[in-house]
This record gives C-alpha cells, sequence and structure tokens, in this order.
C-alpha cells in the first residue's frame, strides 16, 4: 500500500524537499565523498558504485511504499545540500520513521536541519494524520543525537545489538514524537526555525 502520493515536495522559506531521482545521483554523489558522512549510515556512501546501489534501492522500496526519499535543497543558493527519507512506513499503523538524514559537512549546525525536520514532522501528523514518528540513531553518534534532541522528540530507551552493520553488532537509541505532543513540539521547533531565519542561517 502507497500511503504517500507522489510526487511529493515539501517547501519552507530556506529549504526544499523533493522526490529523489536518478537524475539526482551525480549531484548528490559530488556532495557526499566525506567519509565522516557515512560514518553511522548503513552504506558507504563514498563509493559510487554502493552508493549507487543504495539510491536505487531507494527508489524502489518507494515504489513498494516501504520508504520516500527526498532531496535536500538550499533554496537561497538554489542547491543540493544533503537527503532524507520517510522509512518504515507502516499505514495501518499510522506510522512513520524519519531516517538516513545527511547533509554534507558544510552545513552541519547550519539549521537547515530544523526546517527540513519541521516539515517532515508538520506532513506525517498533519497530512497523513500519523500517530507516532520514531528516529533513531546509533548510542555513539552524539551530533545526530543532539540533532534529534533539539527537534523535541522524546527518548525511548536503548535497543541493545540491535543491528550488525560492517560485521559489528551496534546499539541504537530510540526516540518518539506522537501525536499529542504535536502541538507542543510544532510551536517550539516553529520557533527555533524562526530564531534561526531571524539571526541568518550561516552555511
Amino acid at each position: 500500500m502507497n500511503w504517500m502520493p507522489h510526487p511529493l515536495t515539501l517547501e519552507g522559506e530556506y529549504v526544499k524537499l523533493v522526490p529523489f531521482e536518478e537524475k539526482y545521483v551525480d549531484e548528490l554523489y559530488a556532495i557526499s565523498t566525506d567519509e565522516r558522512i557515512w560514518e553511522f549510515l548503513p552504506a558507504k556512501g563514498m563509493d559510487r558504485d554502493e552508493y549507487i546501489i543504495a539510491m536505487k534501492s531507494a527508489i524502489l522500496k518507494r515504489m513498494n511504499g516501504e520508504e520516500y526519499p527526498f532531496v535536500i535543497i538550499d533554496k537561497i543558493k538554489n542547491c543540493i545540500i544533503g537527503s532524507t527519507r520517510y522509512i518504515d512506513i507502516q499505514p495501518e499503523y499510522k506510522k512513520l520513521e524519519i531516517g538516513w538524514t545527511w547533509y554534507t559537512p558544510s552545513y552541519w549546525g547550519s539549521g537547515h536541519n530544523l526546517e527540513c525536520k519541521y516539515l517532515l514532522l508538520q506532513y506525517a501528523f498533519e497530512q497523513l494524520g500519523c500517530v507516532r514518528v520514531q528516529l533513531k540513531t546509533r548510542d555513539t553518534n552524539m551530533r545526530s543525537r543532539a540533532a534529534v534532541e533539539k527537534i523535541g522528540a522524546t527518548f525511548e530507551g536503548m535497543l541493545r545489538n540491535f543491528i550488525i552493520r560492517f560485521e559489528h553488532v551496534r546499539d541504537v537509541t530510540m526516540y518518539s514524537i506522537i501525536d499529542t505532543e504535536w502541538a507542543n513540539v510544532k510551536a517550539e521547533l516553529q520557533q527555533k526555525v524562526n530564531n534561526r531565519l531571524k539571526n541568518g542561517i550561516k552555511t
């Protein structure tokens, strides 16, 4: 079952999310070769062949209704700055996950992620009618954990030995926002986005 309409574009003041298509592969790959981007992600994207396989897999999973991958665009500079996805899409339970988010390092801490997550959460709760949106990350990925906490997600706990990646067993941390929390989370996140925009997003 495809819960997401296609094509789906989400647009804010500074950030625009457009559906990932193969035409974006070269431009995305050009900004993704820094090894730091892939330290905690399930692919070694600095390897072009592995990167292309991962991107084609994302398109297939979109067709199956499992995922919906986006390209993140900086509207001011009109350039691609990263990618994100809805994953683990479960319409029968009205829930999904936001994951596979990465930015070229020059945009780390820039504030663009706040608006990106705002757009994703707003669509999930207000258009899809989600009752739960979850986000998870490696327990040792402190930068990602801080970013998730900054958007107002609640820490639910540690999932021990949750995955095996690159022949290593990994723990992950689970966060979530539920529908009854969204109004408060939305107001606080909107304020953070507005403050960042007012002060100027640094790039």
